[in-house]
């Protein structure tokens, strides 16, 4: 029993190591990246932005502050052409996604809840604020008359059953029932 504490012990102390091991690499990893990106971000600023000499004269400082506005322009139309281009590859990317979505034809139906409502609050709700008209499903419902049939005025005649258990009971009733049925 103890024998195996002792290699649970040795085990999860093993893991804590590697773990801990793992992530002073990560850590040294994520350094070396971020000075990378610096020095990367250092040589691009001097090639595309040389050092900033400022003139003597007004003249030549409105020419450089010209160059500059001109710059900016032309970096500026460049970053709005590429949202645009950006913009259309993510709508087509979109419309694709959806037509594949289509095609796979795997729609996953959500689960639905019973309601329990009128047809007044379900008018209500699919046509909003168009729908005034009380709907009352049984009026619209046909009047049908009842036929006097054969049956019913049978019935009818006989009237009240407790009076004819009374005449059929006995031994005269029966009698009644014998001849009646000759």
């Amino acid at each position: 029993f103890f024998h195996l504490q002792k290699k649970r012990r040795a085990a999860t102390a093993r893991r804590q190591h590697l773990k801990s091991a793992m992530l002073q690499l990560a850590v040294t990893e994520i350094e070396k990246e971020a000075a990378a990106k610096e020095v990367e971000k250092q040589n691009y600023l001097a090639e595309h932005c040389p050092p900033l000499s400022l003139p003597g004269s007004m003249q030549e400082l409105q020419e450089l502050c010209k160059k500059l506005h001109a710059k900016i322009e032309s970096v500026d139309e460049e970053r709005y052409d590429t949202e645009v281009k950006l913009q259309k590859t993510t709508k087509e990317l979109e419309d694709l996604s959806q037509k594949l979505f289509d095609l796979r034809g795997k729609f996953k139906r959500p689960p639905l809840r019973r309601v329990r409502m009128s047809a007044d609050a379900m008018l209500r709700a699919l046509l909003g604020s168009k729908h005034k008209v009380c709907m009352d499903l049984r009026a619209n419902l046909k009047q049908v008359k009842k036929e006097d049939t054969e049956k019913e005025k049978d019935l009818r005649d006989v009237g009240d059953w407790r009076k004819n258990i009374e005449e059929k009971s006995g031994m005269e009733g029966r009698k009644k029932m014998f001849e009646a049925g000759e």
